[in-house]
């Protein structure tokens, strides 16, 4: 079906529908092409269902999408059901919009490293002006330029019906939604996450921001207080310092990464990094509460709150920081409430998510399986998404018995220098999971690429069982360093020891070759010497 009414740029009634209800804004040109493709207004929900669909999807970010599509492809009665934005945190306020102001970020930097390149702009320095506007309107062009594939329309094409509405479990079989009944052989749950807030006094009640509404500010905020330090939190908080906003970034660990058991010289690295761009970054730092000094009139969307956040320190001495935007990134929740998930019999937790086995199939109902964020035990990443839509598709419809547990999941922080790992990337979270390893590092500050970059700062780090040349994880901190860890999860997933990596031929000059001279030093240390 279709949508006979279109969203119009800048219509008072649409802009403010828009903002409450979607929590999507300004309604330019971009922003109407976006929420055309991914939520039509008034759109029609096809008025006759199918007596029985071999699959049916609640949830149209990467899991569902790709759940749907990939089963009409295969020639599957497949239907997907988009309450919200199609395309998911990923496109709307996730991957894209951040990626799109990292890049904006990075060039800002390497402007202002002119005079390093040889570039002569005349006698009198120039003043470089970020013009906070026009990169936001960037970030809404390209990700309206990427929406297409994600949109409705594009979804329909494969042969999946999209119903849009609240999809809910009515029996063990049956799904709801707009009032329709869909019956199934097969359903998955890709509902996905949100941000979770913590339990401190007045926050609830101030005009904070998280990821879901952060790509939609209209003015650069002076200052940012940041709660956490992971992925959302570190590339946010040099991307705006690189903007020009003044960004104190508030963890509770000792280290950047300590919580999860990551390298410790990466996180000792990055933070040296971060500061040395302008971040404050307070360690072992507790926020005790925030108050909400000021907020703007309904609706307007240009002018910042402004907000104190108060902290105490590990010696006990407390310091209060205001702000005008305070973003919270402490960590995710899955979305299983309100699902009907008890009608169905299926098992979850409300801070862990579906309960699931290694098959993705869902504990208490053997024909309703879960993907993505809302699963439990599973990487929160896109592309975790996707391939475990891959594997419930094969699972689900061709009976088979692809595992969960035989993916080999890499991550990236696309931070600069980006902070890439896979597998056990940390002797902090190897000897967590009982598991000896052995250590070869590659510098950066001889790695011929890196230098001619001026960029040579950062490490390879592969991790093997020991005695072994079985890889078990990696760490890399260098520009690209999300290209280059494919290299690593490759050799993992297909069981290729580090002398094979070491005997793979690398084009020179790149970074790459870190990894291979991680490669060489395991083939070093086992050469055969003469003796004379």
């Amino acid at each position: 079906m279709a949508s006979k009414e279109q969203w119009k740029q800048s219509d008072p009634i649409q802009s403010e529908d828009a903002r409450s209800r979607l929590d999507v804004w300004p309604l330019d040109k971009y922003n109407t092409v976006l929420l055309n493709e991914v939520h039509p207004l008034n759109y029609e929900n096809p008025s006759d269902p199918l007596p029985l669909y071999d699959l049916v999807v609640i949830g149209a970010g990467a899991g569902g999408l790709v759940s749907s599509k990939q089963a009409a492809r295969r020639g599957a009665k497949s239907v997907m059901i988009s309450e919200y934005l199609a395309g998911g945190d990923c496109l709307n306020v996730g991957c894209v919009p951040s990626k799109a102001l990292i890049r904006c970020a990075r060039a800002i930097t390497e402007v202002r490293r002119y005079s390093e390149f040889g570039i002569d702009l005349g006698t009198a320095a120039p003043s470089i002006q970020v013009n906070f506007p026009r990169i936001m309107e960037r970030l809404r062009k390209l990700r309206a330029t990427i929406a297409p594939a994600d949109g409705h329309g594009g979804t329909t094409s494969t042969g999946v019906q999209v119903f849009q509405g609240r999809g809910r479990f009515i029996s063990s079989d049956t799904i709801e939604v707009d009032g329709k009944v869909l019956k199934f052989r097969k359903a998955v749950i890709a509902t996905g996450g949100r941000p979770s807030l913590p339990p401190v006094k007045g926050l609830s009640e101030a005009p904070y921001t998280t990821n879901e509404r952060l790509f939609n500010l209209e003015t650069l905020p002076p200052r940012m207080v940041i709660l956490g330090a992971g992925v959302i939190a570190l590339e946010m908080a040099q991307t705006f310092q690189a903007f020009g906003t003044d960004v104190t970034v508030i963890q509770r660990s000792k280290r950047l990464f300590a919580s999860k058991g990551g390298d410790a010289e990466a996180g000792e690295l990055l933070q040296k990094i971060l500061e040395e761009g302008g971040v404050t970054v307070l360690t072992e730092t507790a926020t005790k509460e925030v108050t909400t000094i000021s907020t703007p009139e309904e609706g307007d969307t240009k002018t910042l709150p402004l907000m104190k956040v108060s902290v105490s320190f590990k010696d006990g001495t407390e310091k209060d920081l205001e702000c005008e935007c305070l973003l919270v990134a402490t960590g995710r929740l899955p979305n299983v409430g309100d699902l009907g998930l008890e009608a169905a019999g299926v098992e979850y937790d409300e801070k862990k998510g579906v309960l699931i086995d290694d098959n993705a199939c869902t504990l208490g109902n053997p024909n309703v399986y879960a993907v993505g964020d809302c699963a439990a035990g599973v990487p929160r990443l896109t592309h975790m998404s996707g391939e475990m839509a891959k594997v419930v598709v094969q699972n689900a419809l061709f009976q088979d018995d692809w595992k969960i547990s035989s993916l080999v999941v890499p991550a990236v922080m696309y931070t600069e220098p980006e902070y890439a790992t896979v597998g056990l990337s940390g002797e902090d979270m190897a000897a967590k999971a009982g598991v000896e390893v052995d250590v070869y590092r590659a510098g950066l500050e001889h790695n011929d690429r890196a230098i001619l970059e001026s960029d040579n700062v950062g490490f390879c780090k592969i991790f093997c069982l020991k005695g072994t040349g079985t890889i078990v994880g990696a760490t890399i901190v260098a520009a690209r360093a999300g290209e280059i860890i494919n290299e690593v999860t490759l050799a993992m997933k297909h069981n290729i020891g580090l002398d094979g990596i070491g005997r793979n031929i690398h084009a020179y000059p790149t970074t790459g070759e870190a990894v291979m001279g991680c490669g060489l030093q395991f083939i070093n240390s086992k050469w055969a010497k003469l003796e004379h």
